[in-house]
């Protein structure tokens, strides 16, 4: 018998994300294609997945013995994809991908420049996203590849692989405030201080202090000028500091600061990479292996 692979993907998603509601949210489809997609799988089966007598959908014993293996389906369906890509004699002609302003210049430049070497006549489109931005922009079909902090849960159509490289967040305000003179600086004495946030377009801001006041910005650079500027504390990476500042920022001796951010590589399995796209995931990943 054969299985749609969008039912085997919307119940994995459900599974996920707890609700029909969510899992359509993350699959950008109606609640009600999501629901369908699993009741066709359910009578494809025959047998239920899911007891839907309570507010949220719990999965039957049944639907648990069936969860792993459909989990290994998908997955040799993405592998097989990918071979399919790698043995495929044509390249794509454009190529898309975005990166966060926390990933370090140096970790890409070198690679950029064999990738131009490699694939001279492909149009490639580099931009800057952060978090959910880029998942979006990997399911609306707008980019092939993005490297951005791991998060905690990614849909299940997006595939992703941990990097070697990794991001150091520091607590930055200008240098003549006077918690700079501080020894150290507590989240009591950041409340009375207003927060620079990074606020990208798929999510909410990133959490505040409490009891503290906040701007916003869509982008570590926007915040990193506005922290120039005197208009409040926020949290940056310390490369693009030390690179693209103007000594006008000091470092806070924040309890639990700086931070160390993991990296991903992330790509839809609806919608993999081309040739030259997985040339590029292979560059990051071997990157992880330390080749």
């Amino acid at each position: 018998m054969r299985y749609s692979p969008e039912s085997l993907l919307a119940f994995v998603q459900t599974v996920d994300s707890g609700s029909f509601s969510a899992a359509a949210r993350a699959l950008r489809k109606s609640q009600s294609t999501v629901s369908t997609a699993v009741a066709n799988l359910e009578a494809d089966l025959g047998f239920s997945l899911f007891d839907r007598q309570g507010r949220q959908p719990v999965l039957t014993p049944q639907g648990e013995r069936a969860l792993q293996q459909i989990r290994e389906i998908l997955a040799a369906s993405e592998r097989l994809d990918e071979l399919a890509m790698r043995m495929a004699a044509g390249v794509e002609p454009r190529l898309s991908m975005a990166i966060s302003d926390f990933w370090q210049a140096d970790h890409h430049e070198q690679m950029l420049r064999r990738f131009a070497a490699r694939y001279p006549d492909i149009e490639f489109d580099c931009m800057i996203a952060e978090d959910a931005d880029v998942i979006d922009l990997l399911q609306g079909e707008r980019i092939h590849i993005g490297v951005i902090r791991t998060q905690p849960h990614y849909p299940v159509d997006i595939a992703t692989s941990r990097l070697q490289v990794e991001a150091q967040m520091a607590i930055f305000i200008h240098r003549e405030h006077a918690l700079v003179s501080q020894s150290e600086v507590t989240a009591a004495q950041l409340e009375g201080v207003r927060q620079l946030r990074l606020n990208t377009w798929g999510q909410n801001p990133m959490p505040r202090v409490t009891g503290s006041a906040s701007w916003s910005a869509p982008s570590y650079l926007l915040l990193l000028e506005m922290a120039e500027q005197g208009f409040g504390w926020t949290i940056l990476p310390r490369w693009m500091v030390a690179q693209f500042g103007h000594q006008l920022l000091a470092e806070l001796p924040v309890n639990g600061w700086p931070q160390r951010i993991a990296v991903d590589a992330v790509w839809s399995t609806r919608t993999p990479p081309g040739p030259a796209g997985r040339w590029i995931l292979d560059q990051l990943i071997a990157q992880r292996h330390g080749r």
